[in-house]
């Protein structure tokens, strides 16, 4: 039987939130069997539990934020993408994720961070069948035209891939792959994903910051680019790391689903809210859509079955 995974130990780490620049910490717990990933707001007079589910997403503007039921005028938690990456990426189904403030620390703009300390925590199997959602049928959504054209899509697949292109029309960007493909079976999440940093141009933090944006970004934990080059003094971390990125950035975004997805994701320039709505898409489809388990593991797709390596 391929088996739900959880931590066997919890950790803690310390950083600031990439748009508040507010200090926070985080305590990642073990969780029961069929917990699902739940944040839980400790700071506030009465502690809220928030279970990550696609309709608790309830702000796309500038990362994923998610409230019990989507309400957003409850308790939130801002920048969930890049744990939640993570944990898609090791394949955990189960987790708490007790935070002091409502913004996920950025550390270093990555989800390698998340991804060592979960390891550092130790994955443990737990006994009960791991649940994916299995897509038997496409569903895309689809925005604007031309040069405004968006869209995202899921397709059939046996296993998991993403593959992603973007088009920014810069210079930097340009001298960089546009478009990758990422398949769990073949490729190592931890080697040519996680490392991938969020990016933005100067002008824009300059921008954000005075609306109270941005306040904890920096060339620590961003890639930033000005009108014409890169300006971080190490350069980038893969030739194509801001194609990367998205890509690191749309496995968070749908992990949000609650379960891990057997399909290929194909995307173009899309986003935080567009990859919600294609979630949304595919979940008011029944037809779209069925939950499957593994009771012989030979069977489940490659890539699925072993635990990632420790660092």
């Amino acid at each position: 039987m391929l088996q739900q995974r959880t931590l066997k130990s919890l950790t803690r780490a310390v950083g600031v939130g990439l748009h508040s620049g507010q200090r926070v910490e985080l305590t990642l717990r073990p969780a029961p069997i069929d917990t699902g990933i739940v944040f839980r707001r400790v700071d506030l007079a009465h502690p809220v539990d928030i279970p990550v589910n696609a309709t608790a997403v309830c702000d796309t503007r500038m990362a994923s934020t998610i409230s019990p039921g989507g309400d957003p005028g409850l308790a939130k938690v801002n920048t969930i993408e890049h744990l939640m990456s993570a944990c898609a990426g090791l394949g955990l189904d189960n987790l708490i994720v007790d935070i002091t403030a409502e913004e996920v620390p950025i550390l270093d703009g990555s989800s390698a961070a998340f991804v060592y300390l979960l390891q550092s925590a130790g994955i443990e199997l737990q006994k009960a069948p791991k649940r994916f959602i299995k897509v038997i049928k496409p569903v895309e959504v689809r925005e604007g035209e031309g040069r405004t054209l968006k869209w995202a899509r899921l397709d059939p697949y046996h296993g998991y891939k993403l593959a992603f292109e973007i088009d920014f029309d810069h210079p930097a960007v340009d001298q960089t792959g546009q478009r990758v493909e990422f398949d769990f079976g073949s490729g190592q999440y931890k080697r040519d994903i996680a490392r991938a940093r969020t990016f933005g141009f100067a002008k824009d933090f300059e921008v954000m910051r005075s609306r109270g944006l941005g306040l904890g970004g920096s060339m620590d934990n961003a890639i930033v680019i000005d009108d014409h080059r890169v300006l971080n003094s190490d350069g980038l971390r893969y030739d194509d790391e801001f194609v990367k990125h998205k890509i690191l950035d749309a496995i968070g975004d749908l992990y949000v689903v609650g379960r891990p997805l057997l399909a290929a994701y194909s995307a173009y320039k899309s986003g935080h809210a567009m990859n919600n709505v294609l979630l949304r898409a595919l979940l008011a489809d029944p037809s779209a859509y069925e939950i499957v388990t593994f009771d012989d593991e030979t069977k489940a797709p490659k890539g699925m079955t072993e635990l990632a390596p420790a660092w």
